[in-house]
């Protein structure tokens, strides 16, 4: 199973769109600031998460998300009312 994660900063309120196949290791490495897109405003907590079967579905879902139309689709449709009032 393959997720789409979506992630915002306690810090800065700045949302990141990633995808992984093992959420909760992920998750911790941002935290820890393994990755280097999300180090700087850690900490950070998940707001929402799609399951897929696949990695390609994976890709393509968060590509979709990080892009123009999706990112409409993304905040009308998936993320809650409470991440949508405090969106940075």
């Amino acid at each position: 199973m393959w997720f789409v994660y979506i992630i915002k900063s306690r810090q800065t309120n700045r949302i990141y769109i990633g995808s992984t196949n093992n959420l909760r290791r992920r998750f911790s490495e941002h935290n820890a600031g393994l990755s280097i897109s999300t180090k700087a405003e850690r900490p950070w907590k998940v707001i929402a998460y799609i399951a897929v079967p696949r990695e390609y579905t994976a890709r393509k879902l968060e590509k979709y998300f990080k892009a123009g139309s999706g990112k409409a689709v993304l905040w009308k449709r998936v993320l809650t009312d409470e991440a949508l009032r405090s969106r940075a």
